[in-house]
């Protein structure tokens, strides 16, 4: 018998490739037909290990999964940037290579990042997700968010629809 090792811990400098390989599978797979694939290669380009280096070295909050110490997810997350809704928290980005989905590592990334912003005394989150993907629609759903507001957002000199979905404090609800 085999134990496998999952962790979720804090990212450190020494995770920025990784990281950097998770974004570009990640968001390729989830805004491939929703994003002009010029502007997608684009936006993915300018995040490689040296950006991912420089914000983690800034302290960014930011959580890596790792499975057997590899890194297959990260979120990123902080004070929310919706500052009329009574949200504190936001988790920015949650992210996985998509060969990791449905095996429960995103739900424990989430849970996990929304313990971090409960011990940053940041009550309530939201996460932003582009209308468009169905499937993190479905993931933040069967997490329990419920969409509490539309809005768009301004990707390659075009605006695209953005579902807000929201928790409450954790343990109030």
């Amino acid at each position: 018998m085999s134990t496998l090792s999952i962790d979720v811990q804090r990212a450190a400098v020494e995770d920025a490739a990784e990281i950097a390989a998770v974004h570009d599978a990640a968001w390729r797979y989830a805004y491939r037909g929703i994003l002009d694939g010029v502007e997608l290669e684009r936006m993915i380009e300018r995040r490689g290990p040296r950006w991912w280096a420089k914000a983690i070295s800034r302290n960014v909050a930011m959580l890596v999964v790792k499975v057997e110490g590899r890194v297959v997810g990260y979120a990123t997350l902080g004070p929310s940037r919706m500052r009329a809704l009574p949200f504190r928290g936001e988790i920015y980005e949650l992210y996985l290579h998509p060969d990791m989905h449905g095996v429960g590592l995103g739900r424990r990334l989430f849970e996990e990042a929304r313990a971090a912003l409960a011990d940053m005394h940041l009550d309530g989150l939201v996460v932003r997700v582009l209308a468009a993907n169905a499937v993190g629609i479905g993931f933040y759903e069967r997490l329990g968010g419920q969409e509490v507001v539309g809005s768009s957002e301004k990707i390659a000199g075009r605006l695209v629809p953005v579902a807000v979905y929201a928790w409450p404090p954790v343990g109030r609800g």
